[in-house]
């Protein structure tokens, strides 16, 4: 299996992809690393103050389910260039059908945040530190507007 390090023994993704090498990813494989990037950021934010494990647990989980995510990326959305807000559409429209207890479109909207977020993660993490940045707390973000009630639970809200 290769190890992702190129010659010199660091990451393609530090020094960033070319523009050539990232329009041959699927939008699929920008949300892959995208998922992760989020999930690693979140974690992040939570480590303080300092609590039980179980408790990061719940806190991570709460901010990475694809409900949240879909909030995030439209509390972001004014925030976008139009190459951005082009990268997010291609992600929502690749989006297959997630976990049958969230809403499709909850669940297109969520892929499409993590697309850009893998996309800027190759591509320019300058940028991608930004809209980390101007990502709002949980508690500041509404509801879509068709949601009704909660779907699921704890653990059942992950997107995956």
């Amino acid at each position: 299996m290769p190890s992702g390090l190129d010659a010199a023994g660091s990451c393609p993704a530090e020094k960033g992809f070319r523009e050539q090498d990232l329009q041959r990813l699927s939008p699929a494989a920008l949300a892959y690393v995208g998922d992760a990037v989020y999930e690693l950021h979140v974690r992040i934010a939570c480590l303080l103050p300092p609590k039980r494990i179980q408790d990061y647990h719940r806190q991570v989980v709460e901010q990475v389910r694809a409900e949240s995510q879909a909030a995030q990326v439209r509390s972001l959305s004014s925030h976008l260039t139009e190459q951005e807000q082009d990268i997010v559409r291609r992600g929502r429209n690749a989006a297959q059908r997630g976990p049958r207890r969230v809403d499709a479109e909850i669940y297109r909207q969520a892929t499409g945040l993590e697309t850009l977020l893998g996309y800027l993660y190759l591509s320019n993490p300058g940028r991608l530190q930004e809209l980390l940045a101007q990502m709002q707390p949980l508690e500041n973000l509404k509801p879509p507007p068709e949601a009704s009630g909660e779907k699921g639970g704890e653990r059942g809200g992950e997107k995956a």
